[in-house]
């Protein structure tokens, strides 16, 4: 299932989608499909809606399309639709090719690509260094085969990285127009992901990478390489005969990105052919080519083989994900604890008091592992607010703690009965965010307070006694969060959690 196009719309990270997407234990389903878009940070709500409904729809919606999630976007009296490729239909040629699964979205500030570094601007400065001094420090014929050259990088560049799943909108702009567009594998899929060559374990995309990118600083050294690249551009005749001869008379069909890369190859034969005349050959061009090539080769297949088992293990700890994030799974993992039922204290209760999801928290201020524990609860209690309580249970012992703590837990009690829920659960974040406790001091009037921790105290108390001593720890209406499973994994049982009235 592709849609690229919709995911680049929505900003998002798409091997990390569609890693997530792959993982739901419902994959392919169209709930698989909404939960991995609010795990990624686009709320969205599901519907089964008649088409005679379809009008009232506001102007961006996702449907099934032609048997693909796709975005569509109403303009005028037509529906541009985005998933794999962008294609516009009438309305009744649009409900024909539809299912009526609909699903309605709000895109939010975290609906970004996570991608942490983007190596693209370090490559235009490398290519933009390359032409400047090409088109300064040699002739214009060198030049332009240098920036030809250049041109052979990036497209080889854009199919390694295609390979691996990541989105090329280079690539699909090239081979995104025509009828074959309506096919489940267009002309590029058949001869670039279905390519059968293998010499090390690289495909022939693979050394045209490493042709064009040897070529391009062989290209530096002209005129003292000439003699060598001309060679090269003779033997670049036996590629693009193979090329020529794969997709003309086994795939039968023209794949566009090889058609540019075989005019590149073409045109650099012809200058070679016209302008690199009067050649000397040199041991050190030789030595020095030869050394270039061994290293572009093996870096190569190194980034090759280490993608190659990145993707492998991708698809292992999705389908192991996948099992792992089974609900029922998770449901009886978690009962598996005895049920835990605190005295009725709701000291640091925040959140909807008679919501069917009650989380504690037990954790201590000073805990260093805490702070990641308290803002993926309070990052449910914002998303979920009618939906979720939430009691952070702190272990305080007046006989075990400094006058610190004490009256750190006394300024929290302070903000918490007189001021307002947000204000207390803006000082909790204060705090592990500072570890200051004049900050909180300073939320809590600016004061020495002094007020009644016996709440707290009893509440320790039960903790202990229910055998909650490490920190930090939650308790999900009652029971244990599993030792089998991350916190994180939380995130992707809420809705079943919410759903499930026997627990």
């Amino acid at each position: 299932m592709i849609f690229d196009k919709l995911i680049n719309y929505l900003k998002l990270d798409k091997q990390e989608f569609i890693f997530q997407f792959n993982s739901h234990p419902n994959y392919p389903s169209a709930l698989a499909f909404s939960d991995t878009l609010n795990f990624m940070g686009v709320k969205n709500d599901a519907y089964e809606l008649d088409k005679e409904y379809w009008d009232e729809l506001p102007e961006e919606f996702i449907a099934i399309v032609e048997n693909s999630f796709s975005l569509v976007k109403k303009s005028g009296s037509n529906y541009s639709v985005y998933s794999e490729k962008a294609k516009t239909f009438e309305k009744e040629e649009l409900y024909k090719k539809s299912t009526d699964f609909v699903l309605l979205f709000e895109k939010s500030e975290n609906a970004e690509s996570k991608l942490a570094f983007n190596f693209k601007p370090i490559l235009y400065g490398i290519f933009a260094i390359v032409l400047a001094y090409s088109f300064i420090s040699q002739t214009i014929y060198e030049a332009v085969f240098n920036l030809l050259s250049l041109a052979g990088v990036y497209i080889s560049l854009e199919i390694f990285n295609q390979k691996f799943g990541n989105t090329s909108t280079v690539i699909g702009s090239i081979c995104g127009g025509g009828d074959a567009a309506a096919q489940s594998v267009n002309a590029c899929d058949k001869i670039i992901k279905q390519d059968k060559t293998s010499i090390l374990g690289l495909k022939f995309s693979d050394f045209s990478l490493i042709y064009f990118a040897g070529l391009a600083i062989l290209g530096l050294f002209l005129p003292a390489t000439a003699y060598l690249v001309k060679g090269f551009t003779f033997v670049s005749v036996i590629a693009i005969g193979y090329s020529v001869y794969i997709q003309a008379f086994v795939e039968k069909t023209f794949c566009r990105v090889c058609l540019i890369i075989i005019s590149i190859l073409v045109a650099q034969l012809i200058m070679s052919i016209t302008f690199f005349q009067n050649l000397s050959f040199g041991i050190g061009a030789l030595l020095l080519t030869i050394i270039l090539w061994a290293l572009v080769f093996s870096a190569v297949i190194y980034f090759n083989t280490l993608l190659a088992e990145k993707e492998t293990l991708q698809k292992s700890n999705a389908k192991n994900l996948r099992f792992k994030r089974n609900y029922e799974l998770f449901k009886s993992q978690l009962q598996q604890n005895d049920k835990i039922n605190f005295v009725d204290n709701q000291t640091f209760s925040v959140g909807n008091k008679d919501a069917k999801l009650r989380i504690s928290i037990v954790s201590n201020p000073y805990c260093g592992f805490c702070k990641d524990a308290h803002k993926l609860a309070e990052g449910l209690l914002e998303k979920y607010p009618n939906d979720v309580s939430l009691q952070m249970r702190f272990n305080y012992n007046p006989e075990r703690t400094n006058e610190k703590y004490t009256q750190l837990i006394s300024d929290l009690t302070h903000i918490y009965h007189n001021k307002y829920e947000k204000d207390f659960l803006h000082a909790i974040e204060t705090w592990f965010e500072t570890k200051d406790e004049s900050k909180i001091n300073a939320l809590s009037g600016g004061v020495t307070t002094s007020e009644d921790l016996n709440p707290l105290v009893e509440m320790s108390v039960d903790n202990s006694n229910a055998g909650l001593s490490f920190t930090p720890i939650f308790i999900i209406n009652g029971y244990q969060f599993p030792d089998k499973y991350d916190r994180e994994d939380l995130l992707f049982f809420i809705d079943e959690l919410l759903d499930d009235e026997e627990l």
